[in-house]
């Protein structure tokens, strides 16, 4: 995942007055706030730590009616996700939603459709696998949390407070203008295209007890982030060309198995 800022420019006079420069710093804390503490509140949903709901737990539900609303839960953040990312659908929303605050706002909504999942998830408690061994239940623990840790280390690598927002609406407010888009490949960028992916799918994955619930969570998220990172690609070879397509041909996506040069 590579970050590239795709804003255009922001609508009408009044998004460079000093009190909207203002409201939109704290609009981008808030939605900030909002995205750590539902990060937080997945990592414990997914491994079943400290939350009040998690995975396995909810409310009681016919199994074909778990899965239909589980899947409708999915393909509304899917969807809210890919669509509002893509360069065409920012070209349209940004006549609407002022420049400074339009990745905010995006992290925002995403952050809304994410707990929407976990509140109305249903569980399906049949357990496909369960590892009795202490001591290799804990080394999946542990690799599950370190899949958590490579998704935060890979968004500092790039600029984790401009994937999410923070970094825009600081500069709109000091009134310094966005840097263009530079294609960059640091640290883990140079083994594996997508690593904040790969740090999802094992910590999606890495679980002592998998369920029905947490395979069937697993799998599509899974998918969706294959489908993602296709869409993701698609854009990035748009913006940068031949670039693009030689790093394509000399890193792999999400497994490191060829050399970087």
């Amino acid at each position: 995942m590579t970050q590239i800022d795709h804003q255009v420019h922001p609508i009408g006079p009044v998004a460079g007055s000093r009190i909207f420069k203002f409201i939109a710093f704290l609009y981008g804390i808030a939605a900030y706030l909002v995205f750590f503490i539902t990060i937080l509140y997945a990592i414990g949903f997914v491994m079943g730590l400290v939350v009040p709901k998690t995975i396995d737990t909810g409310t009681d539900t016919p199994v074909a009616e778990a899965i239909i609303i589980n899947l409708l839960l999915m393909a509304l953040f899917a969807v809210q996700h890919s669509v509002m990312a893509r360069r065409q659908f920012k070209a349209w929303w940004t006549q609407y939603v002022p420049k400074p605050v339009e990745r905010s706002t995006y992290v925002l909504l995403a952050s809304l459709s994410l707990l929407l999942l976990f509140w109305q998830w249903r569980p399906l408690p049949t357990v496909i696998w369960d590892v009795a061994n202490p001591d290799i239940a804990v080394t999946i623990v542990t690799l599950s949390l370190a899949g958590w840790v490579l998704v935060f280390t890979s968004t500092f690598i790039i600029n984790h407070f401009e994937l999410f927002g923070l970094h825009q609406v600081t500069n709109h407010l000091v009134g310094k203008e966005a840097s263009p888009p530079r294609f960059k490949t640091p640290l883990l960028y140079k083994f594996v295209r997508h690593p904040i992916y790969l740090g999802f799918i094992i910590a999606f994955w890495a679980a002592p007890v998998m369920t029905a619930g947490h395979l069937l969570f697993a799998a599509v998220t899974t998918a969706y982030i294959f489908v993602g990172i296709a869409l993701e690609e698609h854009d990035l070879v748009d913006l940068f060309g031949d670039e693009y397509r030689q790093y394509k041909q000399r890193v792999s996506m999400l497994i490191p198995w060829r050399k970087s040069v």
